[in-house]
């Protein structure tokens, strides 16, 4: 089983959404997991990891995304 890594935190569920949409376009997987103060982390395969980060910075406005790892 692939290991799930920290790709990026999502401030709300529709942030988090579009986030796994531009993944699924991408073709890579991806899990939401709830954070301490209401935030979503979303989670992908850690062999996808970097494609993941370029997917979503490429395809959100850079100040959309409120963390990385």
């Amino acid at each position: 089983m692939t290991r799930m890594v920290h790709a990026a935190v999502a401030s709300d569920v529709r942030e988090a959404e579009e986030m796994q949409e531009i993944l699924r376009a991408a073709g890579i997987d991806s899990e939401l997991e709830s954070a301490e103060d209401d935030s979503l982390v979303v989670l992908v395969p850690e062999s996808k990891l970097e494609a993941a980060q370029d997917a979503i910075e490429a395809g959100t406005e850079p100040d959309e995304i409120v963390a990385e790892p």
